[in-house]
């Protein structure tokens, strides 16, 4: 394979890695954000731990890889994301912090007050990277004010304020949604009696909401927000040029892959359907259609993002001919055909024992159940 294949893969590659985050760590992020909506008492709220105890560690491996594949393939792009996103990332990783914490200590003091505490810190642990990551995307399609010198140095001149601004709070609000939706599926999957009802009635409406911030987002970013756009300067298959290309700034950029391939439209109309699905099967009680069309909701919210900003990945607002591409902030040949190999042999191996673990733990949890294995379970 030639250097300009080995970047599409790897630019797919990561958005895999996106999915299964979202898909995967998301059901959990979500269950653990509902623990004070759903749960009414300690009892309930074990169950809903314990309903991705085994899984919630080996979910957020996903995160891990998805960075790291993200340092390995596109070392550029991490280091201006992480210089411009720093307060935000680290605000995100403090939260996500409280996560281990929260599932490991909750349980060793017999105390309501002690309890309660540990509830509120999984439920901020979750929210709050949910919310942030929603943010930065949304800031990713207005582009980042950042600029190399004549050093290829990176100036960042935005600030951590900045980000908070209106569109990208509605995307912030759009990636809440979504996880904590998912998890109020995943549920249905695994409770039962009062703890299924809400969870049922909550994702009844909670997709919905999904779709319509879907839709305001797709809207304002048609109408208010300029896309960008590669004029001149990108040899696919060359070396990193990140300064030698021309960028302009065009209103409706972002919509020139939908316009050039309308078959392209199916992915956003993909994602509302699968919206609209998750809510009437939450209220039909197909519990099984309801936790996939979430999923599929979710993917195609970040497959149309990728698609849209396409071969951009972090557009700059400040000079956008320093804007980064897939085609020009690329690691190595070497280094990304020596991952891929590696991604070949292992990522299925993953896959197959995550698979296995899910079908190992299937099943329902209930109160009595907890009840009889107090000391066995979180």
């Amino acid at each position: 394979m030639d250097y300009e294949a080995l970047r599409f893969i790897w630019w797919v590659l990561i958005g895999v890695l996106l999915i299964g985050f979202v898909v995967t760590d998301g059901f959990d992020m979500g269950v653990a954000a509902l623990l004070k909506v759903l749960g009414r008492n300690d009892e309930q709220r074990r169950v809903m731990i314990n309903a991705v105890g085994p899984h919630w560690d080996g979910n957020q491996v996903w995160l891990i890889t998805a960075a790291g594949a993200l340092f390995a393939a596109w070392p550029v792009v991490y280091a201006a994301a992480f210089n411009g996103f720093y307060f935000a990332m680290m605000l995100a990783l403090f939260a996500l912090f409280l996560r281990p914490l929260g599932f490991e200590y909750r349980a060793k003091i017999d105390s309501d007050r002690w309890r309660g505490r540990w509830d509120w810190a999984l439920t901020a642990g979750s929210a709050v990277p949910a919310l942030i990551f929603g943010v930065a995307f949304g800031n990713l399609l207005q582009g980042v004010p950042f600029h190399f010198d004549e050093l290829h140095r990176l100036d960042y001149t935005g600030s951590f304020w900045a980000l908070l601004n209106p569109f990208a709070l509605l995307a912030g609000l759009l990636s809440l949604a979504m996880i904590v939706n998912h998890g109020a599926t995943y549920l249905q999957l695994k409770t039962d009696g009062e703890l299924l009802k809400r969870s049922e009635r909550l994702a009844g409406w909670l997709a919905l909401v999904c779709a319509v911030l879907f839709v305001l987002a797709g809207i304002w970013l048609a109408l208010g927000i300029d896309g960008y756009r590669v004029i001149d300067g990108i040899d696919t298959n060359a070396a990193n040029r990140t300064m030698d290309k021309t960028v302009e700034i065009v209103s409706g950029a972002w919509f020139d892959k939908y316009r050039s391939w309308p078959v392209l439209w199916l992915m956003p109309l993909s994602g509302i359907v699968a919206f609209i699905v998750c809510a009437l099967a939450s209220r039909a009680r197909m519990h099984a259609t309801a936790f996939i069309s979430s999923a599929l909701g979710m993917a195609m919210v970040i497959v149309t993002v990728g698609v849209s900003m396409f071969p951009f990945l972090m557009p700059s607002s400040s000079v956008p001919n320093h804007s980064l591409t897939m085609w020009d902030a690329t690691a190595s040949e070497a280094t990304l055909m020596i991952m891929f190999v590696v991604a070949c042999i292992f990522v299925p191996i993953v896959l197959g024992y995550t698979a296995w673990g899910y079908f190992v733990m299937r099943g329902r949890l209930t109160e009595q159940h907890i009840r009889e294995n107090t000391h066995n379970l979180y």
